[in-house]
């Protein structure tokens, strides 16, 4: 199939495809003889597991790894367990951290009077 085709069976963008095929993400496609990129059932695979765990919070590196251990028959599932474990810390610091930020805003405004005069605290505690 086309990049089009593959595109809307995946649901990413023929921009996005092409951004992982460059990065060497997914395998190549075959070009047909008018130099059109053509997509097989296991490149449809790759950009759907690829979509799917960015779904999920992985990075494009984190993507090539899982995609690495997915082409890997002999992996271990302990090796997969570990990098979903791993992301689920990083999704409870990034959590931790947007509860710092929202605490911070949430002091920020309630400093602030919300009138209609020029003075205002939260400007002044950003700029200080």
């Amino acid at each position: 199939m086309n990049i089009s085709q593959a595109a809307k069976v995946t649901g990413l963008t023929a921009k996005t495809i092409r951004y992982y095929e460059s990065r060497n993400l997914i395998s190549p496609a075959s070009r047909l003889s008018n130099g059109y990129r053509d997509y097989n059932d296991s490149h449809i695979r790759e950009l759907s597991f690829v979509h799917h765990a960015r779904e999920l919070g992985f990075t494009l590196e984190e993507c090539a790894g899982l995609l690495e251990l997915y082409r890997n028959k002999e992996r271990k599932s302990s090796d997969v367990k570990a990098l979903a474990q791993q992301k689920i810390a990083d999704v409870e610091n990034k959590i931790t951290q947007l509860q710092t930020i929202r605490e911070s805003l949430q002091d920020l405004v309630s400093c602030c009077q919300g009138d209609d005069q020029p003075a205002c605290p939260i400007l002044e505690k950003l700029a200080g």
